[in-house]
């Protein structure tokens, strides 16, 4: 019989790409978890994950033992739910920078919503930090927040910072003096474009500053400046600027709450996003056939 404790590791595995990270999350050492994964190599007979320079990637027996996994765990937490009277109830308040929310939350919430239709769900759009004085005063249960550091111990998802334009051969990068459109000087993709630009010596203008996504978004589709988003939160009629322009930092995606010990309802949420974030494909990216 398949080891449940094993599927539920392999899992995180499988959607975090690394040993590394998935040992973090799971609470063992990166050799335990190693073997974990050759026990469950036995005892299916197959291979299913193999090394990269990238980290983990699973082979084709790995990805269809994925998609059982996922839905042998859902059914098994929702037959626990049903036999122990134990369905979630409450209110849960969700803090998020913009751009997250748009990429990932429809799908992440979707899935939640439909296992806990008695859980009311609150979302707070902010920066993240907007978003730390509000966990610190507790007026919200949790939030996702940026990270600067991808490799930190905390570290969900990793996104990258990149160059936006109206249009690929855009004519602004021929200006000597760039015009950029970004978040608030506090944000770390002002940072991460300021430093950028600074460390090859070009010349720069804040032309368009907002913590509104919405804002910048019009503001690059105008064509009157490049601006820095999370690759995730590109539009599909954007475009992603890979030359003419320093490389931008990777951060990382962290989930922060403002209780050392939550609610259910708030723990079980955390637990649906650590669990199902890592995996998530952006849509925009998806309609750009990346």
């Amino acid at each position: 019989m398949l080891d449940l404790a094993l599927l539920k590791n392999f899992v995180v595995v499988a959607r975090t790409g690394s040993i590394s990270l998935a040992s973090n999350q799971v609470g063992r050492t990166q050799s335990a978890l190693s073997m974990q994964m050759q026990r469950l190599e036995a005892e299916v007979g197959q291979p299913l994950l193999q090394r990269t320079g990238a980290g983990m990637r699973l082979t084709a027996a790995g990805e269809r033992l994925l998609a059982h996994a996922e839905q042998l765990i859902a059914r098994h937490d929702e037959i626990l739910a049903d036999m122990g009277g134990l369905a979630l109830k409450g209110a849960v308040s969700l803090g998020c920078p913009e751009d997250y929310s748009i990429a990932f939350l429809p799908e992440l919430l979707k899935r939640f919503c439909a296992a806990n239709p008695q859980v009311e769900l609150r979302l707070v759009c902010a920066p993240t930090i907007g978003l730390r004085p509000l966990i610190q005063r507790r007026q919200i249960d949790m939030a996702l927040v940026s990270l600067p550091d991808a490799d930190d111990a905390a570290v969900i998802r990793q996104e990258r910072f990149v160059w936006v334009a109206d249009r690929p051969d855009t004519q602004l990068l021929s200006n000597e003096i760039l015009p950029l459109a970004l978040s608030a000087p506090t944000t770390l993709d002002y940072r991460a474009a300021c430093d950028a630009m600074e460390a090859v010596n070009r010349r720069y203008r804040v032309a368009f500053a907002s913590d509104s996504l919405a804002g910048l978004i019009a503001i690059t589709r105008a064509g009157h400046a490049v601006s820095v988003l999370t690759k995730t939160a590109v539009p599909p009629d954007l475009h992603i600027i890979e030359h003419g322009l320093p490389r931008l930092p990777t951060i990382g995606i962290a989930l922060e709450f403002s209780e050392s010990r939550p609610s259910s309802a708030a723990a079980m949420l955390g637990e649906h996003i650590r669990r199902h974030l890592p995996s998530l494909r952006d849509p925009a990216a998806a309609v750009r056939g990346l």
